[in-house]
């Protein structure tokens, strides 16, 4: 694995190191020890898969607030998503900046998100599939967001037909430091 560090300080993206031959390849997608060398989080509480059936499908921003923070390593296993993550952590030199890469099931990559970021994707492609690894148990209570769309942000999100947004999704809150609310799933 390798770990390329983004401009937000501790997020990165995580790319294969395929070893191919004429079966086709191999690659470790997580290591404890590799995280661990990049001082990263080694905790994995719960793993989960977002399936997504068309293109334009948009999810987040969404986070989960103190004291239940969690770090996610995010995948595409199936199709292709562009994936975002913004920094919220108070007295970060980089909040309220964001930063988003393109993850393909091609490709193999992934995005290590530390506590304190919000996350959101939108899918490239219909059929896509997102998996997650997550270091702390989901808590309902502590489930927050922000919007999508919020101008603090001015996320350049790729153009789409037509999205797909879940009600919830569509009434986060604009980032305000120090008043973001938690609302249950």
């Amino acid at each position: 694995m390798r770990f390329v560090e983004t401009r937000l300080p501790g997020s990165y993206l995580v790319e294969l190191e395929r070893r191919e031959d004429e079966r086709g390849s191999f690659a470790r997608t997580w290591c404890r020890d590799e995280l661990a060398a990049q001082g990263l989080s080694t905790e994995v509480s719960q793993c989960s898969v977002s399936r997504n059936k068309k293109a334009g499908t948009l999810r987040g921003l969404h986070f989960q607030s103190a004291p239940h923070e969690e770090v996610k390593l995010v995948r595409c296993t199936r199709g292709a998503i562009f994936d975002v993550i913004v920094d919220l952590r108070a007295g970060s030199k980089t909040a309220g900046e964001w930063i988003g890469v393109e993850l393909t099931a091609e490709a193999g990559n992934a995005l290590y998100v530390p506590k304190g970021f919000a996350h959101g994707f939108q899918t490239l492609v219909d059929e896509s599939e997102v998996f997650y690894m997550m270091s702390d148990p989901y808590a309902p209570e502590a489930s927050t967001g922000v919007r999508w769309d919020d101008p603090a942000f001015g996320i350049d999100w790729p153009s789409a037909a037509t999205r797909t947004i879940s009600e919830r999704d569509l009434t986060w809150p604009d980032y305000k430091p120090g008043s973001l609310r938690n609302r249950s799933a």
